[in-house]
């Protein structure tokens, strides 16, 4: 286990995972945002081996089911900072799961010695971008069409702007 919360068990992927990861990572109201397309079960499977096979991926587990709802990405990046992400079954969105498991992680972050947690997000993404404000991350850049995931029927890149958020660990 890596933290617990009140109602969650953060910990490593296990092989176990595999029909509940597939529930949501295939949806493709989950992955809208994401830059990937909803997985096939095969596809979930090779996902699955991977987050397995990293610390960075952190599994969410409902305390009273044992149910994996989703997940929390925590990338270590230079400076003694982390990218933060996450992906959560839509059965189990506006319940405070992300918002409870992504406390608990950021404590435990900061208690571990990091500097800076940061998250990029689209800005029509309004409900993750509402969660990183309600966890006290500043809206510290809007880049405009600097990336894309996807192109067009005609080859052409499908530009997205991205927010960037950051929560400093000393900061007041």
């Amino acid at each position: 286990m890596i933290a617990e919360s009140e109602r969650l068990i953060l910990r490593r992927y296990e092989k176990k995972d595999l029909q509940d990861l597939f529930e949501y990572l295939s949806d493709p109201e989950v992955v809208k945002y994401e830059p990937y397309k909803p997985l096939t079960f095969e596809e979930t499977k090779e996902n699955l081996k991977w987050r397995i096979g990293t610390d960075e991926m952190i599994a969410v587990e409902l305390k009273d089911s044992h149910k994996m709802i989703g997940n929390v990405y925590m990338g270590k990046r230079d400076f003694e900072a982390l990218e933060m992400g996450y992906v959560f079954n839509r059965k189990y969105w506006g319940y405070g799961y992300a918002a409870e498991s992504c406390k608990a992680l950021i404590q435990q972050a900061f208690s571990d010695g990091v500097h800076r947690i940061y998250a990029e997000c689209d800005p029509d993404n309004k409900s993750s971008w509402k969660l990183l404000e309600a966890l006290d991350f500043q809206r510290e850049a809007h880049f405009r069409k600097n990336v894309y995931f996807w192109k067009d029927e005609s080859g052409n890149a499908i530009w997205k702007d991205t927010y960037v958020y950051v929560k400093l660990k000393d900061a007041k």
